[in-house]
């Protein structure tokens, strides 16, 4: 007599909320640092006033982030060994190089910035630029190079990550701006000009997201099985209400009708609420990248 045994063996969550929030906060700090090149990198200068404060979020968020790595290693101790065991064809070598290069270059652009060295800061800020690139860019790779993972094993993995960094490095820029000059100012209107232009490369961040994103989901959804079991998840699945309503809906499109509508498209508390709901919405989407990856079956 033939005896079928079946056992319910859960996935393993190898990756989850640390490794998404610090997908995040390198996203937001690329984001930042390629705003504050804007004015000192390219002569843009009604963006000037973001300079600064965007090379310091840009450093201090690039501080934070490594040590989400070294608490989720469970050994923090043993990071050096990052340093010392390298393998030239790991992107995860790379990325430690990127994350010593990045932040050193921030904090000589900064440096200059606040000397008040036009030309340095130029060449600095150019520099940094690629590197801000490439930070947040190799997160996206990491996870493209899973074969395996029907999510993530796509060459739009990348892109779809460095735009998402620019829109949530736009929507927390305005966010700061309006807060900063609120405080400083003791209620005074703001700058509603340079709020205004950042509104406006928000939308059409927020558009080249979502256009990425429809790409990533019709591959997806005429694939390989496992990808359209993958598709569903977020359309349908355990994932929807976190992709569907917090990402797409409240991250993107509620932002967008903000953001455009004729009655709060020249409101200050309606831009701040939509770069609330666009910092949310960019979170929720790592999240999804992250812990969904991992849901699928493996193919």
């Amino acid at each position: 007599m033939e005896v079928n045994i079946i056992y319910n063996i859960e996935h393993e969550m190898h990756l989850g909320i640390p490794i998404a929030t610090y997908f995040y906060l390198t996203g937001l700090s690329a984001g930042s640092f390629i705003i504050s090149t804007l004015a000192y990198g390219f002569g843009m200068i009604r963006f000037k006033p973001l300079g600064k404060i965007g090379v310091v979020m840009a450093t201090a968020l690039l501080m934070v982030a490594p040590m989400i790595l070294l608490i989720d290693l469970e050994q923090p101790l043993r990071f050096w060994h990052l340093i010392l065991y390298l393998r030239i064809t790991s992107p995860i070598t790379w990325g430690t190089f990127l994350l010593t290069l990045y932040p050193l270059n921030c904090m000589v652009y900064g440096y200059f910035m606040f000397k008040g060295d036009l030309k340095r800061t130029k060449i600095f800020g150019l520099l940094g630029i690629p590197l801000a690139l490439m930070v947040h860019g190799y997160t996206g790779f990491i996870l493209a190079l899973g074969k395996a993972r029907v999510l993530w094993n796509t060459a739009i993995m990348p892109p779809i990550f460095l735009v998402s960094a620019m829109v949530s490095g736009l929507a927390m820029m305005i966010l700061i701006v309006i807060v900063k000059d609120f405080i400083l100012q003791r209620g005074k209107a703001p700058n509603r000009d340079l709020i205004y232009a950042l509104g406006k490369f928000l939308v059409a961040s927020i558009v080249l997201d979502l256009i990425l994103i429809g790409i990533d989901l019709t591959v997806l959804l005429t694939s390989t099985t496992e990808a359209y079991k993958a598709a569903l998840m977020l359309l349908h699945g355990q994932f929807r209400f976190l992709f569907l309503g917090v990402e797409i809906i409240l991250g993107a499109i509620l932002p967008i009708l903000l953001l455009l509508s004729p009655f709060t498209r020249r409101s200050i508390p309606a831009f701040a609420l939509a770069s609330v709901l666009v910092m949310i919405g960019i979170f929720a989407m790592r999240c999804i990248m992250v812990i969904g990856g991992l849901t699928v079956p493996l193919s």
